[in-house]
């Protein structure tokens, strides 16, 4: 009997169901609130995984071995997948080959607005690059949203500043040595 009791509390705890009568005050989740024009298909994981997606390919992200315009790791894509928080900011984890089962983050973009970069120590603001100027340079582009969506998430994109730190080096099975800041805007020009 007292299994069968124990059983049936586990089941109504789990289920949210239980043919004890309770006084307990329901719990109501807060509804997300999601930033539509950056992450138009965002959509909420269970807290286990707590990332949402959007996805932006870039070239010129990639530290190259030379500062040689024709260096092949200027032209390599870097997947970012990025999650859009309530205050603005976005945070793109970084991989070289994309975001199939087992591909591992090799790093991260933080982005911030105009106004949060504005707000920055001026010793701080040589780390981060200007979206304007940059989308254009790193061919950056939104493989999983219509052309439609992308126009409408462009002009938001352009008015961010990102600044890319990297914990692992590509071609390592592990992340060895210090993280270092990318700078973006310091990479070779190219046609």
């Amino acid at each position: 009997m007292k299994k069968l009791l124990v059983a049936s509390i586990l089941v109504g705890l789990t289920t949210g169901c239980s043919s004890m009568s309770s006084n307990a005050p329901a719990v109501v989740e807060k509804e997300a609130v999601y930033n539509e024009v950056m992450n138009p298909r965002q959509k909420e994981y269970p807290n286990h995984l707590g990332f949402n997606d959007l996805h932006i390919q870039a070239i010129r992200h990639m530290k190259p071995d030379t500062h040689d315009i024709h260096d092949p790791k200027l032209q390599m894509i870097v997947h970012h997948h990025c999650k859009a928080y309530e205050d603005s900011t976005m945070i793109c984890l970084m991989f070289h080959s994309g975001m199939k089962d087992q591909d591992k983050p090799i790093g991260f973009e933080y982005i911030i607005t105009t106004e949060q970069f504005n707000g920055l120590p001026e010793a701080e603001k040589d780390n981060w690059h200007y979206h304007l100027i940059e989308v254009p340079r790193a061919k950056a582009t939104f493989p999983d949203l219509t052309a439609a969506e992308a126009a409408k998430i462009l002009p938001a994109v352009n008015e961010t500043y990102g600044k890319v730190i990297y914990f692992k080096n590509m071609d390592d099975e592990f992340p060895l040595g210090d993280p270092y800041i990318l700078k973006v805007q310091d990479m070779p020009e190219q046609d």
